[in-house]
């Protein structure tokens, strides 16, 4: 397996190269990984995965219910929340199904919940059901006065947005796919057969190519000759709550969504905290990551309405992420078979929840539509995720697990060892934080911050 984030880079060409290493770019060097007959590589911008979008999002493992029936999006959420929650089953990804709540506050989004009941219906999703306001106080009780309904979606659950494209890639690198860090594409071309694509760090070759670049997608599309969409980012920035917040709410709490999104919402995490966002502003800036006073203003006077007493509890964190928004209601999956490459491009919210669908639609065209052989398919080896929670075995295996480092998160000096050795090593703090929780917590790194660096420190030195 290779790993690179420094030095030249191949000059044998690949049998198909990967742009962007997001959690739909994963999924499908995971996909492509069950073909030994292919060489393939994972290219990303950055300096480790799922940097973009997918590592700033609200977290929902998302049913469908109220996607465009019909949609490409729709089927692939459908057949991705299927695949998804079996895979997290079988990997040891944290997942917990709280279920959702659609909560209408007036006359006329009372009125649209029987239209998305008919629409979750369309969308092949029969468990939804209308609540009134009796019930749905009687399931939420802290919810704020003045709701009038709401539609039940009981198979909504939350997801850890971190390590599903971790194990994606994981999986992918122990396989033999390579993934090049800090290469950002800077032209590409096709020349024949093959695809060149400049980086950072050197030339990539590649007989196809996989446009799954989020928010650059179309950048890169221009560059090899079409204009199909356009990005719109749309920064969403989020509260996170203490988890002394957790038995405010019992389910996802989502708006009656409109056309910018599915609104503003509260939610639970796998890990106890409590969300509040996400905002939708669309922007020209592609690096806008940054949260604004106005934006967590207007979050709090949401929250003030949704459930008054979260309001009261402490703050962990802010963050902004970036959705790859376009013109198009729908994503936009294209094979372009004279050209060898297929562009995954406009995957917004849904694209954790449909990844692993997304994945095996365009090994599907790959193979229908730019005529690649994929070769005889193989089973992965099953792959079991970081279990961090303390446990008289564990410690009695190796006393390194019974050193708490992050007091906040229980993180043990063998959980940190474990990452910083793992296939994909972070190579930041943040990129330590994502893959063990530590500096998450309630201090958010005020005690344990010094002898996290130091570990960092210390394993990027060796």
């Amino acid at each position: 397996m290779t790993v690179t984030a420094r030095g030249p880079l191949p000059a044998e060409p690949y049998d198909v190269v990967i742009v962007g290493a997001g959690v739909v770019g994963c999924a499908i060097a995971r996909e492509l990984a069950r073909r030994p007959r292919l060489r393939v590589a994972l290219v990303e911008a950055q300096d480790d995965i799922g940097q973009g979008t997918s590592k700033a999002n609200t977290a929902i493992l998302h049913t469908g219910f109220d996607a465009v029936p019909g949609s490409l999006e729709a089927r692939l959420v459908r057949e991705g929340a299927r695949l998804l929650t079996a895979y997290a089953a079988e990997s040891g990804i944290p997942l917990d199904p709280v279920g959702a709540l659609l909560v209408a506050w007036d006359e006329e989004q009372l009125a649209a919940l029987p239209r998305l009941a008919e629409k979750a219906e369309r969308n092949e999703y029969r468990d939804a059901r209308l609540l009134g306001p009796a019930e749905l106080h009687e399931r939420e009780p802290h919810l704020g006065p003045g709701a009038l309904g709401a539609l039940h979606v009981p198979g909504e659950s939350v997801i850890c947005p971190w390590t599903t494209p971790l194990a994606y890639a994981t999986q992918a690198v122990q396989q033999g796919v390579d993934l090049h860090l800090n290469s950002r594409v800077e032209q590409a071309s096709r020349h024949g057969d093959t695809h060149t694509l400049t980086t950072g760090r050197g030339t990539l070759r590649a007989r196809r190519l996989v446009n799954a670049a989020g928010l650059h997608a179309d950048t890169l599309d221009r560059r090899l000759g079409h204009h199909d969409f356009t990005v719109t980012p749309r920064r969403g920035q989020l509260i996170v709550f203490d988890t002394l917040a957790r038995d405010l709410v019992r389910h996802i709490l989502l708006p009656v969504p409109t056309a910018l999104g599915k609104g503003v919402l509260v939610a639970p995490t796998v890990y106890g905290n409590v969300l509040l966002g996400p905002t939708a502003e669309d922007l020209d800036d592609r690096r806008a990551t940054q949260s604004t006073a106005e934006g967590l203003t207007a979050l709090r006077a949401q929250g003030a309405r949704i459930l008054p007493a979260l309001l009261d509890e402490e703050v962990t964190a802010v963050y902004a992420g970036l959705r790859a928004a376009t013109e198009h209601e729908d994503y936009r999956i294209t094979a372009h078979s004279r050209d060898g490459f297929v562009t995954v491009g406009g995957i917004r919210s849904t694209g954790l929840t449909a990844s692993l669908a997304i994945a095996a639609h365009v090994a599907g065209l790959l193979a229908d539509a730019t005529g690649l052989d994929l070769g005889p398919a193989r089973a992965l080896e099953p792959l079991r995720m970081r279990d961090s929670r303390p446990s008289a075995d564990r410690i009695a295996a190796d006393p390194e697990y019974g050193t708490l480092v992050c007091h906040c998160e229980h993180v043990s000096r063998g959980d940190l060892r474990d990452a910083l050795a793992g296939p994909i090593p972070p190579r930041t703090l943040d990129g330590l934080r994502r893959r063990t929780r530590a500096r998450a917590g309630r201090c958010q790194g005020t005690y344990c911050g010094p002898a996290v660096r130091a570990l960092l420190e210390e394993a990027t030195r060796a």
